[in-house]
This record gives C-alpha cells, sequence and structure tokens, in this order.
C-alpha cells in the first residue's frame, strides 16, 4: 500500500512539473502560439496560455485575439517544466522588453529546464546571452540576433535545454519536437496518427 502511494506522488510530481508556459504578447505569430498549444494539449501535456500584459486578451499580429488563461504575475514558476516563447513583430520585442519573463527565462535556462523558441523570438535568447556556444536557428535574416550560437541547418534545432525553430512554416514540426522532448518519440508516433500526418 505504501509501495503504491509512493509512486502516485512520483507521478503527480512529474505531472505538476510537466507544465507548459506559453508566453503572448501582443503582436505575436497566432500560427507559432495556437499550433504549439493545440499540439501540446493533444499529446495531453499540461499547457498554459500566459499574458505578459495586464490583460488575458492579447492580440496576435494578424489581428486574432486569445484569451490568455493567465497573466504572468499570477504564474508560479517553480511548477513547470518548459517556457516557450511564440515570434511574430512586435510580439517578440515586446516579450523582450518584459523583465519577469526575462529572469524566468534565465532561471529556466540555469536550471537546465527547457526554453524554446520560434521566428523571431530566438533573438532574446541570443541578446541575453543564452545562446552562446550553442546551436540555434531564428527567421532568415536575422541571424545576427543569434549572439555567439553557430546557426543550424535543419528547421528545429535543439542544443541542450534550448529549442529554436524557423518560423510560421515550422511551426508544427516545433510543436512535435517539444512533445518528444517531453514524452518521447512513441507520444508523437501516436499523435501523427491520430492528425493524419
Amino acid at each position: 500500500m505504501e509501495a503504491d502511494e509512493a509512486k502516485k506522488d512520483v507521478w503527480l510530481r512529474e505531472e505538476i512539473l510537466m507544465k507548459v508556459y506559453v508566453h503572448l504578447a501582443n503582436g505575436f505569430e497566432e500560427i507559432e502560439a495556437i499550433t504549439v498549444v493545440d499540439v501540446l494539449r493533444r499529446a495531453e501535456i499540461d499547457v498554459e496560455t500566459v499574458s505578459i500584459t495586464e490583460n488575458l486578451w492579447v492580440t496576435g499580429a494578424h489581428g486574432i485575439g486569445v484569451k490568455a488563461d493567465q497573466l504572468i504575475n499570477d504564474i508560479d514558476y517553480d511548477s513547470g517544466k518548459m517556457i516557450v516563447l511564440p515570434g511574430g513583430l512586435p510580439g517578440t520585442t515586446n516579450l523582450a522588453e518584459n523583465s519577469k519573463l526575462i529572469d524566468q527565462i534565465k532561471s529556466y535556462n540555469n536550471q537546465n529546464k527547457w526554453v524554446g523558441a520560434i521566428c523571431a523570438a530566438p533573438m532574446i535568447l541570443g541578446e541575453k546571452g543564452l545562446l552562446e556556444g550553442k546551436t540555434a536557428v531564428i527567421y532568415p535574416g536575422m541571424e545576427s540576433h543569434l549572439k555567439g550560437a553557430k546557426v543550424g541547418r535543419k528547421n528545429v534545432e535543439v542544443d541542450g535545454n534550448i529549442v529554436t525553430s524557423k518560423g510560421p512554416g515550422t511551426a508544427m514540426e516545433f510543436a512535435f519536437k517539444l512533445v518528444e522532448l517531453l514524452k518521447g518519440k512513441e507520444a508523437i508516433k501516436q499523435l501523427k496518427e491520430e492528425m493524419l500526418l
């Protein structure tokens, strides 16, 4: 009986620490944010969208309004396993100007927790010195922002705890890679079958 309770406690801790926070700023790239949330939820990963504004409603780069699950000041980042940064402009620059988010990104990086960024968003990691010696990608033409990094050739690059991807057209591949990192290749296989990929 005690062994069963101990297993349950471990499982609950793992589930709590599986939480993924997808951050939304006005001007975010809608495809990148929503694709990640949708695919991870299909894989039964606990995902919350986080508004870095003072309002749950956030407007994307193409005028699509999304209601976030939580405001950044209400998030318990200790419970998370991954931070995700969608791209888009001015979404990326708005994310970069939020000091609380930057502090949490640095904290996750220091703890070797996952940090994912797509499209223009890897510039945040480069400008904050988190890509030194790593392989990373960004939206084509923005490579100068990957300070200290080797520019990769794949649509999605994983180096240590950092995951980067190129843009809207690579959002599905990026999302599947996040699922694989969190739940393994078997979860990807099942998910692709269900989604007819």
